[in-house]
């Protein structure tokens, strides 16, 4: 995320450390790194680096408590994941003093502080080949850890997030989308794709037929471990950004590493005894497009400016859709 959050001020973010963590913040410097969430560096009055997490929780009242909830219950998950099942390479929220893993900065925003970790983070995209039979290791042994966090952590409901705002906006095309300077590029671009669009959420509903069937084979996935939420360092790989996890099909997380053969799927059968169902990888790589369209749809509906991660929205969405 390149833009600062709208409303957030490190004052208040540094107050809220003390309050919930008893950091004494000395510094505070904002990394304009990762998407989805807004990151600080902070060091305390001894040196000590913290990596601090705020996430948005919507532009609607109504909905942020869920969000909130929701939030907590994913990093209470990662926390059992390192501290009950011995996750080492699980990178999780340090807790507040009240035990908890979220704190509410105000109405709109939560923040949460992890560990500073030293090394090397990948970038978004496909994984080296070189890299995939550590990753479908780790991947292996996160997923035999489901026992010790299936009681509590959230479980996949296999709906595509902001579907009903997609499709309101593919009801929408006939007149002119004025929220901002993409809005009605945006608009023009859509209309001209909707019919691939709506095949596409046609497509989706198909597998998902297919695969809630296999839910008694699930287990606790990342969502998202793609090359940059790993941290190569001395001791390994690292994963990182645990807001995403969920007890969901396996192939959540495996068709970020499955490519176009089957040597992953059968390596990863080898390690756990689990088959890699073809159905649950087409609909993670569906899912994946869909909810990025929805996201970036919505955004450039909504009233906005040139910044540069609407900039961003733009073009991430033509490059679904040109």
């Amino acid at each position: 995320m390149r833009d600062r959050p709208e409303g957030v001020e490190e004052a208040a973010l540094v107050s809220a450390l003390a309050d919930g963590w008893g950091v004494e913040a000395r510094s505070a410097t904002y990394l304009p790194v990762g998407a989805g969430s807004y990151h600080w560096a902070v060091a305390d009055g001894g040196g000590r680096q913290r990596f601090v997490t705020v996430d948005d929780l919507g532009f609607e009242d109504g909905s942020r408590e869920a969000a909130f909830g929701a939030l907590g219950r994913a990093y209470d998950t990662a926390l059992a994941l390192r501290r009950d099942a011995g996750l080492g390479f699980v990178v999780a929220p340090i807790p507040a003093r009240t035990g908890s893993t979220v704190w509410r900065l105000d109405s709109r925003y939560a923040v949460s502080v992890f560990p500073m970790v030293d090394g090397e983070a990948g970038q978004f995209g496909a994984h080296r080949p070189q890299d995939l039979a550590e990753v479908v290791e780790l991947l292996a042994e996160l997923h035999q850890a489901t026992p010790a966090v299936a009681a509590g952590a959230p479980r996949a409901d296999l709906a595509l997030p902001g579907r009903d705002r997609l499709q309101d906006a593919l009801r929408d095309l006939d007149g002119e989308w004025a929220g901002g300077p993409f809005s009605e590029p945006a608009r023009r671009l859509l209309a001209a794709r909707a019919d691939y669009v709506e095949r596409s959420l046609g497509d989706f509903d198909r597998l998902v037929e297919q695969v809630r069937g296999t839910a008694a084979d699930w287990v606790v996935t990342h969502g998202e471990p793609h090359p940059g939420n790993l941290i190569r360092g001395a001791a390994g790989l690292r994963l990182v950004d645990w807001d995403t996890v969920q007890v969901a099909p396996p192939e959540r997380d495996l068709w970020m590493v499955a490519g176009d053969s089957g040597g992953v799927p059968a390596a990863y059968t080898r390690a756990t005894g689990r088959p890699v169902h073809p159905a649950g990888l087409a609909l993670y790589r569906l899912w994946w497009d869909l909810a990025d369209i929805a996201i970036f749809v919505d955004e450039l509906r909504r009233p906005h400016g040139t910044g540069e991660d609407i900039t961003a929205s733009w073009t991430y969405l033509k490059g679904y859709l040109e």
